[in-house]
């Protein structure tokens, strides 16, 4: 499930990672500002109908929950994910297939965080419903059975509190983004046990500041792809003063291995890098 503005700049690449797999994957495309050019068949014809979308306001959830619903549709579709524009693959379909498909939860970040970018963005009007023992947050890139996905669609009661009281802006000038914190929470109260807590979807958050490292062509080489493969512990930063680190295996069905099948965000430049390293090695 792709969430993007437009155009996919890295069709030609998830093009490669699905080829020889018909009838194992279905592709949906939320396009929030204008109508994607797709040089790549496998996604003509994809796009599901798409509102605009605002960065950190309930609208990013209801685009979310668009495409799961669109999803839902075809029986067939067992495990759901969430992918941006700027998204490409570590590994082969194969491994990304198993791993997904073999998991027994779903794979929603999860964390407690007490700092200004985690709790402090809390509201007390969403008692009773919503503690904030409850109130979690996590990257929005997510991964879920369709049990868990159903249960996404079907809530109304969560949904209504976040879309009410958490978005930018806020009194006490707080602002909180309904799409790092409304899954977690969510999770958190009705499933903990059926969630990993991390998303297999890769982001690097290490220079600190409103956005994540954006990777350019110059940085795209086999060893940073290798890296990224390689990490096999999830890793937590609280935003307060203490600025506590957690750090946990990645565990898949009880044993410890990676956890990224994804990583974001790439340049639309580092397309050709891409792939080559595809064509020529896959992190299997």
């Amino acid at each position: 499930m792709f969430l993007t503005p437009g155009t996919l700049p890295f069709e030609r690449l998830w093009e490669k990672f699905f080829e020889g797999h018909e009838g194992r994957y279905t592709i949906y495309i939320h396009a929030s500002r204008e109508k994607p050019e797709h040089v790549s068949p496998i996604f003509v014809g994809r796009e599901i109908h798409s509102e605009k979308v605002t960065w950190g306001k309930i609208s990013m959830v209801d685009a979310e929950r668009r495409l799961m619903a669109n999803a839902l549709q075809d029986i067939d579709n067992q495990h759901f994910v969430l992918l941006s524009d700027s998204c490409v693959p570590l590994h082969s379909f194969d491994y990304v297939y198993d791993y997904l498909m073999g998991a027994n939860l779903s794979f929603i970040d999860c964390f407690y965080d007490p700092g200004p970018h985690g709790n402090f963005r809390y509201s007390q009007n969403m008692l009773p419903e919503v503690t904030e023992t409850d109130f979690r947050k996590g990257s929005q890139w997510f991964s879920v059975k369709r049990q868990h996905a159903l249960m996404i669609i079907a809530d109304s009661l969560y949904y209504t509190k976040f879309k009410l009281h958490c978005r930018p802006g806020m009194e006490d000038g707080r602002n909180c983004y309904a799409d790092e914190h409304y899954l977690p929470t969510v999770f958190r109260m009705m499933d903990p046990d059926g969630i990993a807590n991390w998303s297999v979807t890769h982001v690097d958050w290490s220079e600190g500041k409103w956005h994540p490292k954006a990777y350019r062509a110059k940085h795209v080489n086999l060893e940073l792809l290798k890296n990224i493969a390689s990490i096999d512990v999830s890793h937590h930063v609280t935003s307060d003063g203490k600025k506590v680190v957690t750090e946990n295996p990645c565990l898949w069905n009880g044993a410890k291995r990676p956890c990224y099948l994804f990583a974001r965000k790439f340049y639309p430049e580092s397309i050709n890098n891409l792939l080559t390293l595809f064509a020529n090695y896959t992190l299997i």
